[in-house]
């Protein structure tokens, strides 16, 4: 039987094992979106994961939704990275960039030059944006014109070049949780009757296109997609998901991508199931029962439900969870009200097991 201890070659990446860290937001980014020397840290504590998959990073200027995250658009931000894939390598782990656009989720403070959050259509998010003014209501966002989504696209496809140019193994293009990508996927957030909405085929069109255009500039065998199918966080509303994200699946499996990464929403394992059956590369899966995944839902790798499983918050609580999982625990608590923002406290001080 197959275990979440097992090595696994990711279309020529080899994992020592399935267990995959999620990507987390954490706002910690230096000056201009880069990464620090405890970002660095962070993710190289972390390197006996089989895969880490990093925090959101915005392909675009425009694509930046919260305070202080990184992103992948610049010089400056290509060669911060650089010393983050260096020290995960030489601790010899492989990591993933994410490619985050967050789309309408974010506000104008966050952006320069007069820019304004942009959407597949201008249906405003409730809630509020967190930024160093305080919250701030979303704004209604500008809908992206055919040619605008075009070059967003073209965004992504360089944000992938500029990861592999940074050192990262691949990208893992983020499809989920309300970002850009899901409000083209959902039917509440596209209203759109052109190429890019107004049915089920019509509103897959965007993530696919990003998933060529990444594979096409990279290799497919360095790309990743993550979906979050019929998941209402930040506004989405997705009450029939299975014929849009079982032709998303269909559609992207000819390409040969590393992997389909699924987040699963409550009750969602029977759509998992059908996404098993249509999407025939490497399945991660992220496990939400009542609550975030834990140290038994590994059984999804070892039933054959899926060939790797990510864990969140239980990663950035024990850097070195392997070694925990392997062990039965003991587990380091994470401490809510250092999740997002501030130093290294919550960041990169919780404890190995071998310095308890």
């Amino acid at each position: 039987m197959t275990t979440v201890f097992d090595p696994i070659d990711l279309s020529g990446t080899q994992l020592a094992n399935r267990i995959v860290m999620a990507p987390m937001t954490r706002s910690r980014a230096g000056a201009g979106g880069t990464a620090t020397a405890d970002t660095a840290e962070y993710y190289a504590q972390r390197a006996s994961a089989g895969l880490i998959i990093t925090e959101g990073i915005q392909p675009s200027v425009v694509g930046q939704g919260y305070s202080d995250t990184p992103g992948l658009h610049s010089a400056e931000q290509i060669a911060s990275w650089r010393e983050v894939t260096d020290a995960v390598h030489a601790r010899g782990g492989r990591i993933f960039a994410q490619l985050m656009h967050t789309g309408r989720i974010g506000h104008p403070v966050l952006l320069p030059d007069g820019l304004v959050p942009v959407g597949a259509s201008p249906v405003r998010a409730e809630g509020n944006a967190y930024t160093h003014e305080g919250p701030k209501e979303f704004v209604e966002p500008r809908e992206l014109t055919g040619d605008e989504v075009r070059a967003t696209v073209a965004d992504f496809a360089a944000a992938a070049r500029n990861a592999v140019e940074a050192g990262f193994d691949g990208v893992e293009v983020h499809g989920a949780n309300g970002y850009l990508i899901h409000q083209f996927l959902a039917p509440n957030t596209n209203l759109r009757e052109d190429e890019w909405g107004g049915s089920d085929e019509a509103r897959i069109r965007f993530a696919v296109a990003v998933v060529e255009a990444v594979a096409a500039e990279i290799g497919a065998e360095r790309t990743g997609l993550r979906i979050s199918p019929g998941n209402p966080y930040n506004g989405i509303d997705e009450p029939a998901p299975e014929a849009a994200y079982t032709a998303l699946a269909a559609a992207i499996d000819p390409l040969g991508l590393a992997y389909l990464h699924v987040l699963e929403a409550v009750e969602i394992r029977e759509l998992t199931l059908a996404l098993r059956k249509r999407y025939t590369g490497t399945l991660i899966i992220n496990v939400l029962s009542d609550g975030p995944t834990g140290p038994d839902h590994h059984t999804v790798v070892d039933d054959g439900i899926a060939d790797l499983i990510s864990y969140g918050l239980l990663f950035l609580a024990n850097p070195d969870l392997p070694a925990r999982l392997r062990a039965g625990g003991p587990f380091n608590v994470p401490d809510p009200g250092t999740l997002y923002g501030g130093g290294a406290k919550g960041y990169t001080d919780y404890p190995a097991l071998d310095t308890v």
